[in-house]
């Protein structure tokens, strides 16, 4: 787009974002979901005759693509510098009642936000001829989609022109499979999105180990789906809402360690035959206690964003496909991702879920992929969550405990433990409260006790919002350094039982302190920890892709490193004494900060302050 005309649209962004009221937010710096943008509210429908959109090809996914570009042709007599092209699925978007109340008596209402959106004259001399072209990407979201031509910017859209409708082959078909390790080393889950219900097709794996002559497996799958009225609040209830389909998920059991497997996910039909998935294959995990080479990727606040250029404006997620795409060009190289908190920023737009678990899908169709749950996942006001803010759009977690598995005793209270080889993950909920006497602290203690460091020597813990310490800027004004009461109950948890790393999310930078214990140091280490294990390392890695967060100007005696960028860290745990730790940028892959831990088991058992119990002068 040329700089008069992205000029122009800017203030247009800008003039939109006026008119939205002001949301309550409870992060350090927050961004605009670009839907947001759009007053779908005060659409009005002015049809001209000449003005015109076509989008080519009519029927998508021939070859069974889930994923697939179309062309946009559209034009106007008049052109504008706030014209617009919305894509809208299902296709029929601009009829019937809508389900929220009418906010502007008399003028016609728009039901439903489109899925993205790209202003007009991002095709080149759109202003001059009054014609343009755009591609779109498109991916399988069980419903046919159409093209609208709109005028008056995103503050005052008017609706003058359609396309006729395309789809997918099959919109129904399976897609997106996402693997979860379960409640146990030996059993992997894969959850899948489709348009079956239970009664048109029944829901399964197929799966075995990767051996000459071995027999496959069918699993069949259960089917959760949610609802308008499972949303507690604006947008997800009104034009935000858009239907899920349905969400599958089967239990792969009984896994040999470390052994290769191959699945297909699929759906017999009522005739007997199959919908199939595409074939992929995993890696068992590791035993736990194993002693082998494991590699784990721990990182927050990703987003989504498009490929295609569309919803650019907002720069929402600006760093979101660099690390989607590190990922996938190293995936031989790590066995599990840990993304804690902060998934798609969808805000109640319930379409970007589907957009989202497309973005990851090469990633989470080969490896488990482990979520935590973050203010943009559940937090509404009223709703039983430690923050009374409006940051999930409405969602209040529904979606993110829905769209992915993870081995919580109920997927409602977001909190669950990880056995992986030499590793212990104790995986809180920063949206629930955490403080002493309550069920999760409970949670938290019994995982971090229950562990056997002779055998499992890599204890880690991660939340989403600051529990430990961040020099963030928004924390630093605040004078704590942290969430308000985030470390105040669970620091003589840390200490107590040895936590090595601490990992946080929900400030977008990465910063690493030295190992602490109330606030102060204990060791003038930099790069290499050895001998006595006496305090916990605490990281934020929330530069997943979101818009970035600022620190404090003075730095704290505890921080060893802070990089203002999108990054990843990646744990490498070679046996029961070694573990490195590096921390890499999203747009290269390359290593910024690392440090090693030498130690044997001795060095954690060894007492320290506020870790042993008393002891007794009897012989």
């Amino acid at each position: 787009m040329g700089r008069r005309g992205a000029a122009v649209a800017l203030l247009v962004l800008v003039a939109a974002a006026a008119t939205l009221p002001e949301a309550a937010s409870a992060s350090p710096a927050e961004g605009l979901q670009p839907l947001s943008k759009i007053a779908i509210h005060k659409a009005t429908v002015e049809l001209q005759p000449s003005a015109y959109v076509q989008a080519t090809p009519l029927l998508l996914g021939e070859q069974g693509e889930d994923t697939e570009w179309v062309t946009v042709k559209y034009g106007r007599t008049n052109p504008s510098v706030d014209d617009w092209i919305a894509v809208f699925s299902p296709a029929d978007f601009n009829s019937g009642v809508c389900p929220n109340p009418s906010r502007y008596p008399g003028e016609p209402l728009l039901c439903t936000a489109p899925i993205k959106y790209q202003y007009a004259n991002y095709s080149a001399n759109y202003i001059y001829w009054g014609k343009g072209t755009i591609r779109f990407q498109l991916i399988n979201q069980r419903q046919d989609f159409s093209f609208a031509l709109f005028t008056g910017g995103l503050a005052n859209p008017k609706l003058i022109s359609v396309s006729e409708p395309i789809s997918f082959n099959n919109p129904k078909a399976p897609v997106f499979p996402r693997l979860a390790q379960g409640k146990s080393h030996d059993e992997m889950t894969v959850t899948w999105t489709s348009g079956y219900d239970i009664s048109e097709a029944y829901p399964f794996v197929e799966w075995g180990m990767v051996v000459a002559g071995a027999k496959p497996t069918r699993t069949a799958a259960g089917t959760l789906t949610f609802n308008r009225g499972s949303m507690c609040g604006e947008p997800a209830r009104t034009i935000g809402w858009r239907d899920p389909g349905f969400i599958h998920t089967a239990f792969m059991r009984d896994l040999w360690p470390n052994k290769e497997y191959y699945y297909k996910i699929g759906h017999e039909l009522q005739d007997g035959s199959v919908v199939w998935g595409k074939p992929y294959s995993f890696r068992a995990p590791p035993f736990p206690g194993q002693n082998s080479l494991q590699r784990i990727i721990v990182f927050g606040d990703m987003g989504k964003a498009e490929r295609d250029g569309s919803n650019e404006f907002a720069n929402y997620q600006p760093g979101s496909l660099n690390t989607t795409d590190r990922l996938v060009e190293d995936l031989g190289n790590y066995d599990i991702v840990f993304h804690i908190g902060d998934l798609p920023y969808a805000n109640g737009y319930i379409s970007q879920w589907d957009q989202f678990t497309a973005q990851v899908a090469d990633i989470t169709a080969k490896k488990p992929y482990m979520i935590a749950s973050g203010n943009h996942e559940r937090d509404w006001p009223n709703t039983g969550g430690f923050f009374d803010v409006k940051d999930s759009g409405g969602e209040c977690g529904v979606p993110a405990e829905t769209y992915y598995y993870y081995p919580a005793e109920n997927r409602a209270n977001f909190w669950y433990k990880v056995d992986y080889g030499m590793f212990r993950f104790c995986i809180a909920d920063s949206e629930h409260d955490w403080r002493e006497g309550t069920a999760q602290y409970k949670f938290i203690e019994h995982c971090l006790s229950t562990v056997d460091r002779k055998h499992q020597p890599w204890l880690i813990f991660a939340a989403h919002r600051v529990l430990g310490y961040s020099s963030n800027s928004w924390y630093a004004m605040e004078g704590s350094f942290e969430e308000p009461e985030g470390r105040e109950s669970l620091q003589k948890l840390w200490q107590k039982y040895r936590v090595d790393i601490a990992f946080f999310g929900h400030v977008h930078n990465y910063e690493r302190t030295c190992p602490l214990y109330q606030s102060q140091c204990v060791t003038k280490e930099r790069s290499h920890y050895s001998g006595t294990m006496n305090g916990t390392i605490f990281v934020v890695a929330g530069g997943g892709g979101s818009h970035l967060s600022d620190y404090t100007t003075a730095i704290p005696t505890w921080s060893i490193f802070r990089d203002r960028d999108f990054g990843f860290v990646k744990l490498t745990a070679f046996n029961h004494s070694s573990l490195m730790f590096e921390y890499k940028k999203s747009s290269n892959g390359k290593v910024y900060d690392s440090f090693t831990i030498d130690r044997d088991y001795r060095d954690v058992l060894s007492c320290v302050h506020d870790s042993c119990f008393p002891t007794t002068l009897a012989t």
